[in-house]
């Protein structure tokens, strides 16, 4: 390619802050290429909070090469996956659950997925779940190889295609861990695009068992995305039953497991059934909120916040910072979202810098009101670095406050802020294949690490525990509860 630098900034409306004045290379977009690139200087609120300037425009060369001539659906896809994580923002990436029918299907439909469910500890993938017929893999085992190929060769090439914010590598291992939490695995995706289901017909699996003083091979078959699915525990939040469970122990210490709170389209009255709950607490011991699974969605935790308090909540100053106030009209097309006012924020988005406007909008006030009758028992709150949208903010409102011991392990997100609150679902016309967007960036007040938020009561899991069937995290809450 003829390389002829030419100066590059977004023209398309005067509603929209125009884009950092950046030299690149002059290449040949295709359509999607270019609309992309408009669209992420013009509206993403943290394009530039990781990644350069310069750094973008040669990714997007990158990107742009890989999207020439014939490139299959399957390149096209892991390309934009890889160029997306260089943002280094948890909520940009192409969804798994929002590409069209016939996409889907050939993406993620494919009998391409190891037979076992399994977590990352470390570099060590070690199996939490057998899911196969036939011979079995017992849990605390620790895969050292599959096909030939040592485990942490694999995750260093899955790593960069995932998904976080910032430099937590935690929350990647989260997401490259296989749960059953999630109808669509990112390790099955990921791992099924670049090494494909194995030659043979079956996996080739070296691992070491528990207790066992040297390795094993085993030969697993690959199993599809209707197998896997028959092991999901999450229920439906389109249903209308509940999505929570509610335990009290003869202590009188209750546990509360929430593994999601996106309850944007339930029929579940989860507010009540919530409220009903912590109202018989009345006399207990404790309470224990687990959210280890749990992403985000709705900001549920802060009901659970003015039931505790005795008196509003002002949370810490963060600025919430948009790119446009209202979304220039080319590009309207390509944005659907569930909530049309995010197009034009008008006056709630007033002037901040030469970058980014400032978004005022009451119905995201800052203040958590006190709700009675006030609850007067201890919390520990489980963690884990699946923790990266509203529960990271709710695990930081828990420290902020004073209500909780948070309890596990490094949350995800990013202390230095996250990008979230309302999002467009952009459907790019040459290749049809969707990503997300998110429209609000949260920059905190003050210079903060590059980091999870870290627990006041560290806990990890070890293979040797999952083998036993033993929770320490849990085991440890219950403990400080009972001396409290």
């Amino acid at each position: 390619m003829n390389r002829r630098l030419f100066l590059s900034a977004t023209a398309l409306s005067g509603a929209a802050l125009a884009a950092p004045a950046v030299l690149h290379a002059k290449r040949t977009e295709s359509g999607d290429i270019r609309l992309l690139g408009e669209i992420l200087r013009t509206l993403h609120p943290g394009l530039h909070r990781y990644l350069s300037p310069y750094r973008f425009e040669t990714a997007l060369d990158r990107l742009d090469s890989a999207w020439q001539g014939g490139a299959s659906l399957e390149t096209r896809f892991l390309a934009l996956t890889r160029f997306l994580a260089q943002i280094r923002c948890g909520h940009t990436y192409p969804s798994f659950y929002n590409q069209r029918r016939a996409a889907a299907d050939r993406l993620f439909t494919r009998q391409d997925r190891l037979p076992f469910a399994f977590r990352w500890i470390g570099d060590d993938m070690v199996v939490t779940q057998y899911q196969g017929d036939g011979a079995e893999l017992p849990p605390g085992s620790i895969v050292k190889a599959i096909d030939g190929v040592p485990v942490r060769q694999i995750l260093e090439a899955l790593l960069p295609l995932v998904r976080a914010d910032g430099g937590n590598d935690g929350k990647r291992r989260a997401l490259l861990s296989t749960t059953g939490t999630d109808a669509i695995e990112t390790f099955d995706v990921l791992y099924g695009l670049i090494y494909g289901a194995p030659r043979s017909g079956r996996f080739v699996v070296r691992y070491r068992a528990p207790g066992a003083a040297s390795d094993a091979l085993i030969d697993l078959p690959p199993i599809d995305l209707a197998h896997r699915k028959r092991f999901i525990r999450a229920l439906d939040p389109r249903s209308n039953e509940p999505l929570w469970q509610w335990t009290m122990d003869q202590a009188g210490i209750a546990t509360l497991t929430m593994p999601g709170w996106a309850v944007y389209n339930s029929k579940w009255d989860w507010q009540t059934w919530l409220n009903d709950r912590l109202d018989s607490l009345k006399g207990a011991k404790g309470l224990i909120v687990d959210l280890r699974e749990n992403e985000g969605g709705n900001d549920c935790g802060d009901l659970i916040l003015a039931r505790l308090s005795g008196q509003d909540i002002v949370r810490p100053r963060v600025e919430r910072l948009v790119r446009y106030r209202q979304t220039p009209k080319a590009l309207d097309p390509y944005l659907d979202t569930w909530d049309d006012s995010f197009r034009n924020w008008g006056d709630q988005a007033v002037p901040h810098s030469d970058r980014f406007f400032r978004l005022i909008r009451q119905d995201d006030a800052g203040v958590i009101a006190a709700k009675g009758p006030q609850l007067r028992v201890p919390m520990t709150v489980l963690t884990s670095a699946q923790n990266s949208s509203a529960t990271f903010q709710f695990a930081s409102l828990v420290r902020f406050t004073g209500l909780g011991t948070l309890v596990g392990g490094t949350t995800g997100g990013n202390r230095r802020g996250i990008n979230g609150g309302a999002f467009f679902f952009v459907r790019l016309p040459e290749s049809g294949i969707e990503f997300d967007l998110p429209l609000i960036g949260h920059y905190p007040e003050g210079r903060e690490p590059d980091a999870g938020l870290v627990p006041d009561v560290p806990v990890m899991t070890s293979a040797a525990d999952i083998a036993a069937g033993r929770d320490p995290a849990l085991d440890r809450a219950r403990a400080l509860l009972l001396r409290a």
